[in-house]
């Protein structure tokens, strides 16, 4: 069951981590000591629990977020209850910016995946702080232009490879080496990378039962790969 919004920790002051990671943000990196000071006086900080909603498709857009800990899932809903992932956030990842310069309403539900903190920011204040700064302007511009850079790619990924050619794909992203074993750890549970790699949970768990042959074992969150190189042939 999801949790109401309004029972979330906010007013919370940033911690020195979750402060690093905000600045290495792309809306944050590269902005004058000014801008950067207006974009953090239109920011709080809330926590929020597991299964916590953030907000639902449809309801009216005051904030944009960035993810300082813990993963936040972007979905929708079909007529019938289904629900289909849209994006897994991590840390350092900002979600509902392309509300700046667009629709005034939510278009699809976010929810805390695991224990998370976040940072809020008003939208109608970061659209007037762009007005008059020039670099907060063409940060949300290239914050934009990767969404869409990245939404094309998935688009892309999902037309051109197989389930357990998704699932190989991002083993081999995380794999510390190019060749011989390797192991990883999933940071999140496997349903949410079921609903990154825009896979059903069933589909995900037969794509690891297919990778098996190619050296790929998994226990739990741990993954180990028996030869890279191997793997990056299938």
């Amino acid at each position: 069951m999801e949790h109401s919004a309004k029972t979330m920790n906010s007013n919370l002051k940033l911690s020195n981590r979750d402060r690093s990671v905000l600045m290495k943000t792309p809306f944050l990196t590269g902005l004058s000591t000014n801008s950067t000071l207006r974009m953090l006086s239109a920011m709080s900080v809330v926590n929020l629990a597991t299964r916590h909603s953030i907000f639902r498709e449809g309801e009216r857009a005051e904030l944009f977020y960035c993810v300082l800990s813990g993963y936040v899932r972007l979905y929708r809903l079909s007529q019938e209850g289904r629900e289909a992932d849209i994006r897994i956030c991590g840390p350092g990842d900002t979600f509902a910016e392309c509300l700046l310069y667009g629709e005034d309403t939510y278009p699809y539900h976010a929810q805390a995946a695991e224990n998370a903190t976040l940072a809020t920011f008003d939208i109608q204040m970061v659209r007037e702080i762009a007005s008059e700064e020039k670099d907060v302007a063409q940060a949300v511009m290239m914050v934009l232009s990767r969404h869409l850079l990245t939404t094309m790619n998935c688009v892309a990924n999902d037309r051109l490879f197989t389930a357990p050619q998704r699932v190989a794909n991002y083993i081999l992203e995380r794999c510390p080496v190019d060749g011989g074993p390797a192991s990883i750890r999933l940071p999140f549970q496997k349903s949410l990378l079921a609903g990154m790699l825009g896979l059903a949970p069933e589909a995900l768990s037969r794509a690891f039962s297919t990778l098996r042959k190619s050296g790929v074992t998994v226990r739990g969150r741990a993954i180990q790969v028996m030869d890279v190189s191997n793997l990056r042939n299938l």
